[in-house]
């Protein structure tokens, strides 16, 4: 598969809080993983957070033992990485009110299983379209589904930082997994809100496709985002399985 994963500070952050990582090897039981985290606190409590949810959660599932259903595998690691952060922040004052988002993805022939937590996002792009896969653990989000409030209205603009759901803020934290059929041509973006706050899905989709290799997509996205303002961190992980990875 074709994938490229990058992180930027953006224009107005003074610390990069996103951390990605992304391999098409196996890593466990698992035949690859791409994951991203947008990390939240003060001080350095964000950048930590970020980084060890993404580290921990590789360790988790590289020395799980084998026969472990995949998305079992998943929810288990991020239970204990959520219950180990948590605790971090309750004995370390300088961490305390840390936590971060997760995205989670892999793929198993033209199977892609993706996992969230808060409101950093997974796309698919197919053909000329654009599908947001998962579903925003947000404020905003919950009063739209309620009916109170319209999606990109003032007060859904103003309120839209507002998480319901992250990685070592509470005890117990659970996942919302998806399960996509791909097809040849498609893509998966998965991203943090950096990117999402400040390049519309039109756009996004548009780059993806205007561009040629994966690099030059995920460049390309992030310096729309800066030139838009680049007002937070912008991660991104970009995958194009081939052909024949989805038609196996």
């Amino acid at each position: 598969m074709d994938f490229f994963a990058k992180t930027d500070k953006g224009r107005k952050r003074r610390m990069n809080q996103d951390y990605v990582f992304a391999t098409d090897q196996p890593i466990g039981s698992l035949p690859n993983l791409f994951l991203l985290a947008d990390g939240m606190g003060g001080h350095k409590a964000g950048d930590y957070a970020s980084r060890f949810a993404v580290e921990e959660l590789k360790k988790y599932i590289s020395s799980a033992p084998s026969g472990t259903p995949a998305v079992q595998l998943i929810q288990d690691g991020i239970i204990s990485v959520n219950a180990r952060l948590y605790k971090l922040s309750m004995d370390d004052e300088n961490l305390t009110g840390m936590g971060t988002t997760l995205v989670t993805a892999f793929l198993e022939e033209n199977n892609l299983t993706v996992s969230n937590i808060g409101d950093s996002r997974a796309y698919l792009v197919h053909g000329n379209t654009i599908k947001q896969i998962t579903r925003d653990h947000s404020y905003v989000e919950e009063m739209v589904k309620r009916g109170f409030m319209r999606r990109g209205s003032k007060d859904y603009l103003n309120a839209r930082n507002i998480i319901t759901r992250a990685v070592g803020i509470e005890p117990r934290v659970a996942a919302d997994f998806f399960e996509v059929e791909l097809s040849e041509g498609d893509y998966l973006i998965m991203c943090s809100d950096g990117l999402t706050n400040m390049v519309d899905n039109e756009s996004i989709r548009n780059i993806v496709r205007e561009h040629n290799t994966v690099r030059n997509k995920v460049d390309a996205l992030i310096d729309m985002a800066n030139i838009n303002g680049g007002k937070d961190n912008i991660g991104i992980v970009l995958v194009g399985p081939y052909r024949e990875e989805v038609e196996a």
